[in-house]
């Protein structure tokens, strides 16, 4: 599984993510996708844990924080839809 970050201030960097979801469990990994044409990121990242239960505590305690000044959205990432 894999979580979907929404709302993410623009300030936020790889390793903010990293010290936040580390303390639900080990993170495999994060992809924090940049906006080429003004080169910042786009709002928005994917977060990979070590278990299913890590990712679902995480979901259930930072859905809808206040972090970074901005209420985040945290839940399963849905696949592309082409």
């Amino acid at each position: 599984m894999t979580i979907y970050v929404g709302n993410l201030s623009y300030d936020a960097t790889e390793q903010d993510l990293q010290e936040v979801f580390s303390e639900y469990g080990s993170v495999k990994r994060i992809t924090l996708p940049i906006d080429r044409e003004v080169n910042r990121i786009r709002g928005f990242a994917f977060v990979d844990l070590e278990t299913d239960q890590a990712e679902e505590n995480a979901i259930k305690e930072l859905d809808g924080a206040e972090w970074m000044g901005r209420q985040i959205r945290a839940n399963k990432a849905r696949p592309k839809q082409y």
